[in-house]
């Protein structure tokens, strides 16, 4: 699945819900998840590390839609021409990027 097939499966999914949420309270959920995920790197399963690597994913995603993003195009933007510090396909930054 590519980032535009997820980010339209989510939309179709859930788009009227996370509307009615706006950005704030899909902020919340996604912080919350990322510390679910934070439990499960701690002291989870595999399994417990999957589920939570995908509602993180499916909570940015879902704050993408909300205010309009598409991230295949943030990730090319910012991403596609390599490390946007040092312009290398391989990072040679000095410092964290």
């Amino acid at each position: 699945m590519t980032l535009d097939e997820l980010q339209q499966f989510i939309e179709k999914m859930y788009s009227d819900k996370d509307r009615q949420r706006g950005s704030a309270g899909t902020f919340l959920w996604l912080t919350e998840e990322i510390g679910e995920l934070a439990a499960a790197i701690m002291e989870g399963t595999k399994q417990d590390k999957t589920e939570e690597f995908a509602d993180v994913i499916a909570w940015l995603v879902t704050l993408a839609n909300v205010e309009g993003i598409n991230l295949t195009e943030a990730m090319q933007a910012k991403y596609g021409n390599g490390c946007p510090g040092c312009g290398h396909w391989v990072c040679a930054c000095d410092t964290k990027q």
